[in-house]
Formats: structure tokens, sequence, C-alpha cells
């Protein structure tokens, strides 16, 4: 009696726990995907901690004002250069270029580089940009 009962149990919970997931399953699929912005920055031996520095204490606190998602960062030596790649997470190409623009014209960020390329020199050399989308078949869908 007490292991029919335990197997009825588990069955029930089983149910309503996938019952409960379904409505999620179909909203998440008729939700458009997110995209995903890749940005590559080459940075230079002599002055990275002062890059490093921007980026952490001044670039992300303004990136936030404006709704950027960082959603990881990266430092890397690729063909004899060191790089700094970070990962964003964007609703849609339009927010993307929205927020894109309204951080470039930002005045404190403008004085911010103009500040610390004085005081360092050039913190940035080549910038490679790529926007991602997920394709439907991508083993993992955190990225939807």
């Amino acid at each position: 009696m007490a292991k029919e009962f335990l197997r009825t149990t588990v069955l029930a919970l089983a149910a309503v726990l996938l019952l409960a997931t379904v409505p999620q399953l179909a909203s998440a699929a008729e939700q458009p995907r997110v995209i995903h912005q890749l940005r590559i920055y080459q940075i230079f031996e002599n002055n990275k901690q002062a890059f490093h520095e921007r980026f952490r204490d001044h670039a992300m606190r303004i990136m936030a004002k404006y709704d950027f998602k960082i959603v990881a960062q990266w430092e890397t030596r690729h063909e004899e250069r060191t790089e700094f790649v970070y990962l964003l997470q964007w609703p849609d190409q339009a927010t993307l270029t929205d927020r894109w623009a309204r951080f470039m014209a930002d005045q404190e960020w403008a004085a911010i580089k103009k500040r610390t390329a004085a005081q360092h020199g050039q913190l940035v050399g080549d910038i490679e940009d790529r926007v991602l989308t997920v394709q439907d078949y991508s083993p993992t869908q955190v990225f939807q």
C-alpha cells in the first residue's frame, strides 16, 4: 500500500512539473531570440592595466546606464597580440544600434577617453565587432 501511494505521488508530482513547464516552452518558442555581440579589442602590453582599469571602472558603469548586458569578458593572446574580448547580449539589432549610439555620444565617456589617452597613450588598437545569432540546432538553449 505504501509503495503504491509513493508511486502515485511521484507520478502526480512529475505530471504537475511537466504541465508547469509546457507554457514556458511554448512561450520561449514564440519569443524572438536574443542576439549577441562579440567585441575584440587589440590592447597593448605597456598600458593594458590602464585599459582594464578604464573598462572596469568607467566603461562598464556607463554602459550599464544604456542597458548594455555584458555576458562575459576575457583576455587572450592571438597572433602575437594581446586582445580583450567581451560578449554582449541584446534583445534585437535596433536596441544594439541605439544603445551604442547613446554610449558613444556620452559626454562623460568622451572625457574619460580623452583623459586616459593623455595619461597613458592609445589604449585600444584594432577593434573587431561581430553580431552573433544563435542557430536553432545549437546545443544550448541559454541564448534564446
